[in-house]
């Protein structure tokens, strides 16, 4: 029977309105996965009807041995099919199949009819991180289908990087929490886009690159799930660890040995902002308990490098420090022009 046919209901045996179960599942789980009480209820049940004939849940289910009856009735043909204690189990579509539940919700507030006892039965459910599977899925799209997107190479979109890393970080120090997310959403994005480029092999202008072994998001994930495992040995090995202090000691060994540096300076990017590198460079000296003088010089290039790496020498980072006197300074202006909002 399919979806536009008749929907033959059954006859009311007695007095008892049955049960009507609506069956979820997440299209992120695997078909064919579903919990245990979903299967028992769909093995007792005296009907099972799913509108949509391409479920992909619907093979599985008559794998297992179960009848399907591709039918969408309306909500009053559903509480007739359950007269007698009967149990109807409907698998729901992808959108919850709205109409026939606004139907049963209208019946229900209408006061005239005898209801089945409606209960949701969720199958499948989503575990964590499920979302980022459709943002894969998303991107996989946009790639191929939008004139923008599938032209854009990893250079195209470095500056994009930097300009979501900045707009996190002002999220951060505003405290906006709704900013924040849709921020760290921008950030996610970019690492996504960069890695559906990559999985072509190439730059994404066409040109094979040095290297162009490619590699997926799930690489990326892979990846850093190595490596963070590997640098928490007193979280998944043997060592222990009870202060900050001594996780940074585990961090910094680990990190030696993975990177084989000939220099503590190895590995600090020179592109990011003046005072952080300064603070980093300082910090790598720090750390590694040398005895480094700092250069001498004229200029205010000087003076800055000495304030940073005292800065640094105090806790403080001088990048952030120094955004906080600029807003205060932006402030300032403002308050000067008298702008609202000052």
């Amino acid at each position: 029977m399919n979806a536009t046919s008749g929907f033959e209901t059954a006859p009311e045996t007695g007095t008892d309105p049955g049960r009507v179960v609506l069956l979820t599942t997440s299209h992120r789980v695997a078909p064919g996965l579903l919990s245990w009480p979903a299967w028992q209820t769909l093995h007792a049940a005296d009907r099972v009807l799913c509108a949509d004939g391409t479920h992909p849940q619907l093979p599985y289910l008559r794998e297992a041995g179960i009848s399907v009856d591709e039918t969408a009735p309306t909500a009053e043909e559903l509480i007739d099919a359950c007269a007698g204690g009967r149990t109807v189990v409907v698998v729901t579509t992808g959108e919850g199949d709205p109409a026939l539940t606004d139907g049963l919700a209208r019946l229900a507030g209408s006061g005239r009819v005898r209801m089945p006892d409606l209960e949701l039965l969720p199958a499948s459910y989503d575990l964590p991180g499920a979302r980022l599977l459709d943002l894969v899925q998303v991107m996989d799209r946009i790639r191929l289908e939008c004139p923008w997107s599938s032209r854009q190479t990893h250079k195209g979109l470095a500056k994009y990087g930097i300009e979501e890393a900045y707009e996190l970080v002002e999220a951060i120090e505003e405290g906006d929490r709704d900013e924040l997310r849709e921020e760290l959403g921008d950030v996610l994005l970019q690492v996504v886009f960069h890695a559906r480029i990559a999985e072509e092999g190439s730059d994404g202008e066409g040109d094979e690159e040095d290297d162009s072994t490619p590699f997926s998001i799930d690489d990326v994930a892979a990846g850093i799930v190595t490596k963070l495992i590997h640098r928490h040995p007193h979280v998944f090995g043997d060592e222990t660890a009870t202060t900050p202090e001594e996780v940074k000691e585990h961090w910094l060994r680990t990190k030696a040995v993975e990177k084989q540096r000939e220099s503590v300076t190895d590995g600090i990017p020179l592109g990011q902002p003046a005072l952080a590198l300064t603070a980093k460079l300082a910090s790598r000296v720090h750390t590694a308990s040398l005895d480094v003088p700092l250069p001498q010089g004229e200029g205010i290039g000087y003076e800055l490098l000495e304030l940073a790496v005292r800065a640094e020498a105090e806790g403080v980072d001088p990048e952030a420090a120094l955004r906080v006197a600029a807003r205060a300074y932006r402030d300032a202006v403002r308050v000067r022009e008298g702008v609202a909002g000052s």
